[in-house]
């Protein structure tokens, strides 16, 4: 089990960029899709998640989070939508993500756009399809999905009034040297246009991750049983700071407990300050050495079509 085995040979590595004002806290039928992207308004479980936030949100706000890289698998241009799979198979994810003004008392930030990115089951970014993930894995083209190779597991989507969003993707694979993770950027002063999201600024900049247990018990199911390798874990990975929902580790609630490849509802609230500004390019969390990519990273380019890549230096 590829889960079971620690990178022993990567550095533990706590890559912080320090932003000024960005804080954050906190199978594969059909009938598990229909569970865990069911949408039918407030849920037990929300009514849960929502009880926590407030009761985290009266001792104060969040506590201070640094923004961290935007690695170098960002593309431009994704599109706005909550179902990202374009029919990547894997353990469907529900994510409900609540963006709140953590200089405003912890209120909702209505229209924020959040866009997030990840790799599919076996390690592979769209745009970056002969990335090498590691291990040993399938190539990309053997998925059998008829995914759009520039555009899947990407997405946005905008904050209701009450600062929430939610997306219906699957449950990332992992690549060398990282963790099982997802990429997160959240925009204001923007506007949908073109199917995207255009003008604005980036307040946050930052990554989700999944606690060990979890997922190393679905690296075990197909599709993600097929990419064989080291998996390394939280502790071991250069960027997870071991903070807890403070520094982006869901709460993962299953759809149902005796059967995992059901799929998992993830929780987290973001409080950024709206005034602030980080992309994350360039700006170290989560490099390699004088910002360069870390030793055994995939490498890989986009194929010509894709779109703009950002050029920064580490996963």
């Amino acid at each position: 089990m590829t889960g079971n085995h620690r990178d022993k040979s990567i550095t533990r590595r706590r890559a912080i960029a320090v932003t000024g004002g960005t804080v954050v806290a906190g199978g594969l039928a059909v009938a598990g899709y229909q569970a865990a992207f069911a949408d039918t308004g407030t849920t037990t479980t929300d009514t849960a998640a929502t009880a926590t936030t407030t009761a985290s949100e009266s001792t104060g706000c969040m506590t201070l989070m640094s923004s961290v890289t935007e690695g170098p698998y960002y593309l431009d241009g994704a599109l706005v939508r909550k179902d990202i799979t374009e029919g990547k198979s894997g353990v469907p994810l529900t994510l409900r993500l609540t963006v709140v003004d953590a200089t405003d008392g912890c209120t909702p930030v209505k229209g924020a756009a959040v866009e997030i990115w990840h790799c599919d089951a076996w390690g592979y970014y769209s745009g970056y399809t002969t990335a090498n993930p590691g291990g040993s894995a399938p190539a990309e083209s053997e998925d059998g999905s008829t995914a759009n190779d520039n555009t899947y597991l990407r997405g946005y989507q905008l904050a209701n009034a009450n600062g929430v969003v939610k997306f219906e993707t699957v449950f990332p694979g992992w690549y060398t040297p990282r963790t099982c993770h997802i990429h997160l950027k959240v925009h204001t002063g923007g506007q949908k246009e073109d199917g995207t999201y255009e003008g604005g600024k980036v307040n946050y900049t930052g990554q989700l991750f999944f606690a060990d247990d979890i997922a190393e018990e679905i690296f075990t199911l197909e599709p993600y049983s097929k990419h064989s390798g080291s998996y390394t874990t939280l502790d071991n990975d250069m960027v997870y700071d071991g903070g807890g929902a403070s520094s982006g580790l869901l709460t993962l609630k299953a759809v149902k407990k005796a059967d995992p490849s059901r799929g998992y509802k993830g929780f987290l609230t973001v409080a950024i300050d709206p005034d602030a500004e980080n992309t994350g390019a360039g700006s170290g969390g989560g490099g390699g050495e004088g910002g360069t990519p870390p030793s055994g990273a995939p490498t890989g380019t986009p194929p010509s079509d894709a779109p703009s890549a950002s050029a920064s230096a580490s996963s």
